[in-house]
């Protein structure tokens, strides 16, 4: 295109293209050469004759961004790509914006091809798409609305963490929603989130750092407690691994966090032993989400090195085995009664065992049982008529 002062912006004629550009210049800033180049940028209209000037923003941003992951591994190469960009691809995650899940992504995939179609990437099928998975992050809304400076609804995340500290600015976000979906902003749900680094804060601090040693033989209290910590590590390891369901994650240290508070300071020995454990390894866990308290508590708990530098804690197969579980009793549906049996109970007997309890006698009471639906672990559905 052709900027004239007469004529407006004008195309260059079919017959001179294309534009070929020069290629003598020696880049020293981000500033673009052709800017300064006379040569270039001084010619006549092609309608009037006039004095005019050549545009020189000639590449769109979308073709730096759509194959800047491959230069990346290779910035210091002497040509565009080089062999570290085919080592170190396909990117094994990439996270970006909603608003990105479109253009950016559909151009960082053609240029991809591109690339490999033009032997900067081997063409052999492991290379042929840039990403290898993709986490697309919602937006943050305030009030219903996208926050923009625009609109004016933004929240400065430094007034935030000057009043309640990095980590609970960080606990909130990823507590507040799953990675995919949009996030509502709320005041009142950071106070929540700061009040429960300080609630875990006060436990492990009453706690202090000389553990009781784990005994072979626990009592059935600890045993049940135990198993609580141990689910708790399966239950957040699941839910960061692949699935990146922080949120689910974030609720399972919540929630384990509340039961350890519930141990008395004069509790047996091995009661005070697992809730050690449990304490260790929810600063463990609480580490990726808010990593400046958990360093501090993890040296209150006495233990050596930094955080970041401590295996990631692996639940017991052992402490998660249950003699017993729970099952939800209903009628057509219903939530009636709720029962224990024996883990390895069969179908049969648990059937017997559901019809035979005077509870459910009476609910069934001059009605048919038509059938009994037993899911393993969870509910047994009576169908009654």
């Amino acid at each position: 295109m052709i900027h004239c002062p007469l004529c407006g912006v004008v195309p260059v004629p079919e017959e001179d293209l294309p534009v070929i550009l020069p290629t003598h210049y020696q880049l020293k800033d981000p500033r673009s050469p052709l800017l300064d180049d006379p040569e270039f940028t001084q010619v006549a209209c092609p309608q009037c004759g006039a004095a005019a000037r050549r545009e020189t923003d000639t590449m769109d941003t979308f073709v730096e961004s759509s194959w800047y992951y491959a230069r990346f591994a290779c910035p210091d190469a002497g040509q565009m790509l080089d062999q570290r960009a085919a080592d170190w691809l396909p990117v094994d995650q990439y996270v970006g914006g909603v608003e990105h899940a479109v253009l950016h992504l559909l151009y960082a995939r053609f240029f991809n091809r591109l690339l490999r179609d033009v032997g900067l990437l081997p063409a052999d099928g492991a290379h042929d798409e840039p990403f290898r998975h993709l986490l697309t992050q919602g937006m943050v809304l305030k009030d219903g609305s996208k926050m923009s400076k625009s609109k004016g609804n933004t929240v400065d995340p430094q007034g935030l963490i000057d009043r309640y500290g990095a980590d609970t600015a960080r606990l909130f976000i990823l507590f507040a929603a799953p990675p995919e979906q949009h996030l509502e902003w709320s005041d009142s749900a950071v106070e929540g989130a700061y009040r429960f680094l300080n609630r875990f804060w006060r436990l492990v601090h009453e706690y202090g750092a000389t553990p009781p040693a784990l005994p072979a033989e626990l009592s059935a209290e600890a045993v049940d407690l135990r198993r609580a910590v141990h689910q708790c590590i399966d239950r957040v390891s699941r839910n960061m691994d692949g699935r990146y369901h922080f949120n689910v994650a974030i609720a399972a240290i919540m929630e384990l966090t509340n039961s350890l508070m519930k141990v008395p300071a004069d509790a047996p020995a091995d009661l005070r032993a697992v809730l050690g454990e449990g304490l260790r390894a929810l600063t463990l866990l609480l580490a990726p989400f808010a990593p400046h308290i958990a360093e501090v508590l993890w040296q209150k708990l006495g233990q050596s090195g930094v955080i970041s530098h401590a295996s990631w804690p692996v639940a017991d197969a052992g402490a998660l085995r249950c003699d017993t579980v729970t099952l939800v009793i209903q009628i057509n549906g219903k939530l009636r009664e709720r029962m224990d049996f024996p883990a390895d109970a069969d179908h049969a007997s648990v059937e017997q065992t559901v019809l035979a309890d005077s509870a459910m006698q009476r609910h069934l009471e001059g009605k048919t049982v038509r059938k009994v639906i037993i899911v393993p672990g969870r509910l047994v559905n009576v169908v009654a008529g």
